[in-house]
């Protein structure tokens, strides 16, 4: 199994950070951060898919700039994100906007705002790549008390779909499987029970032999 890179920052340890799974899919986001002392202004807009942790990048990245966060910035009022940009520039303790996507894709309506954000770096974090399937199945297993094998992680993270919200949802489905039936967790209970809930095809992986 691959093993999942250490968060390159160099400031004292959080104890938090271990929650935060650094491979290939979101290391040159965390790679941008680290560099956030040479950025063209105080400020940078994380983006990235629905539980692929920019919340918690962020939030890293805030306790150890002593900067801002505003999270679900498109659920935030303008007029304040506007006025923690200006305040990020005259402190130069850089405010972390978390969003689902970079604007123009989320609509600002207040001009000197979108200028301003049109002057941050932006930082995507994208889709998993197969590093970080294997290590949050394996680290989501761990911490429910089950005992997956390393050929049914390795089994899952093939064939269920290459998506953060996937991930967590196809471990809860499988902890509710378990607990139910009272079995062991293996690949044809997965099989079975991921068919069930759609979240692989089961007919496709029959007739491929598996």
């Amino acid at each position: 199994m691959s093993a999942q890179l250490a968060l390159p920052f160099e400031w004292p340890a959080d104890p938090h950070d271990d929650e935060f799974l650094v491979t290939e899919s979101n290391q040159r986001a965390v790679q941008q951060l680290e560099q956030w002392t040479s950025w063209p202004v105080a400020a940078v807009v994380i983006t990235g898919p629905r539980k692929s942790g920019r919340s918690l990048l962020a939030r890293i990245f805030a306790a150890k700039t002593g900067g801002q966060l505003v999270d679900d910035a498109e659920q935030q009022g303008e007029a304040d994100i506007f006025h923690a940009w200006n305040r990020a520039q005259e402190t130069r303790l850089p405010v972390v906007i978390v969003a689902y996507a970079a604007p123009p894709e989320w609509t600002i309506r207040l001009p000197d705002l979108r200028s301003r954000l049109a002057a941050s770096p932006t930082v995507r974090i994208g889709a998993p790549d197969e590093a970080l399937m294997l290590a949050v199945l394996e680290r989501q297993f761990f911490r429910r008390g089950l005992d997956a094998r390393p050929d049914l992680i390795e089994w899952l993270a093939k064939r269920i779909e290459r998506t953060h919200v996937a991930l967590l949802r196809t471990v809860d489905v499988l902890d509710e499987a378990v607990l139910e039936s009272r079995k062991r967790l293996s690949i044809p209970l997965a099989r079975a029970t991921l068919t069930e809930a759609g979240l692989i095809d089961g007919l496709q992986h029959e007739l491929a032999g598996f």
